[in-house]
């Protein structure tokens, strides 16, 4: 049994499993969020994503991925990067390739632009959340390919919610460090914690409650800030953690555990 998802997201059965794809992106632009049911220990499983997405054999671009906000471009009728350059944002108006980004815990950032047919995908975990990673893969798109923030449609896919993540003070700091407004840590770091949806109890440490982290919350809130409507981001509200059987959590199995994708290709536009 599936687990229920907003109704701006659908399930969809491909031949290794199930995947999940955001319906307001999907006219714009293929692309899907993996589960563990996909195998990546073969090239079979590689194989089988191309032919998901629809491009041909060795054209799926991956990152040496650095939990920061460093940008790779792949232009139409441009080179593509050697081998698996280190960074964690992905731009691309090629209509032949599809950019992928992994995770397992953190978030898995898809964009696209209606416009122009660009987009874009992005790894970010905590780091490359106080980084701005979101906020570097918006800045990109309209660098590169003249997007216009307020057109892009994003979808979050499965990552550890607020139920499931919990985090010291230290995270706080780095994100002060970063230059976060206070406002908006507040609000990404919620304390005391209240129970969702049967989640765990909250716990205490030597210093008071524990802190919980909205990642989601924290990527959505740096994408409106960059510019996207409220209205254009969609959020799959999937806790990786919460849901084992369906996705691969770093947090609750330690670093053997796999990767889920987020996967998205341009749309030819004439």
């Amino acid at each position: 049994m599936l687990p229920a998802v907003p109704e701006t997201f659908e399930w969809a059965q491909e031949p290794w499993g199930p995947a999940l794809r955001c319906t307001p992106l999907n006219e714009v632009a293929p692309h899907l969020f993996t589960t563990r049911n996909l195998q990546l220990s073969s090239q079979d499983g590689w194989h089988a994503v191309e032919r998901s997405i629809g491009v041909r054999h060795g054209n799926l671009v991956t990152l040496a991925q650095v939990h920061g906000r460093e940008v790779v471009v792949v232009r139409k009728g441009g080179a593509r990067p050697e081998g698996r350059p280190e960074a964690d944002v992905l731009v691309s108006d090629n209509p032949d390739v599809a950019l992928v980004v992994r995770a397992a815990d953190c978030v898995p950032l898809l964009v696209a632009d209606p416009r122009t047919g660009a987009v874009g995908a992005a790894h970010a975990g905590w780091r490359g959340t106080a980084a701005g990673a979101a906020g570097a893969l918006v800045k990109a798109m309209a660098a590169e390919f003249s997007s216009h923030p307020a057109d892009l449609i994003a979808a979050i896919g499965p990552s550890i919610g607020v139920c499931c993540y919990e985090v010291g003070s230290d995270l706080v700091d780095a994100f002060a460090a970063a230059g976060h407004e206070r406002y908006l840590i507040d609000r990404w770091f919620p304390v005391p914690w209240l129970p969702r949806r049967g989640g765990p109890p909250a716990t205490s440490g030597a210093d008071g409650p524990k802190l919980r982290f909205d990642i989601p919350a924290a990527n959505r809130d740096q994408l409106i800030l960059a510019g996207l409507s409220d209205e254009n981001i969609h959020v799959s509200g999937l806790c990786t953690a919460s849901n084992l059987e369906l996705f691969p959590s770093y947090r609750a199995e330690g670093s053997n555990t796999g990767r889920i994708l987020g996967v998205i290709k341009a749309r030819s536009h004439s």
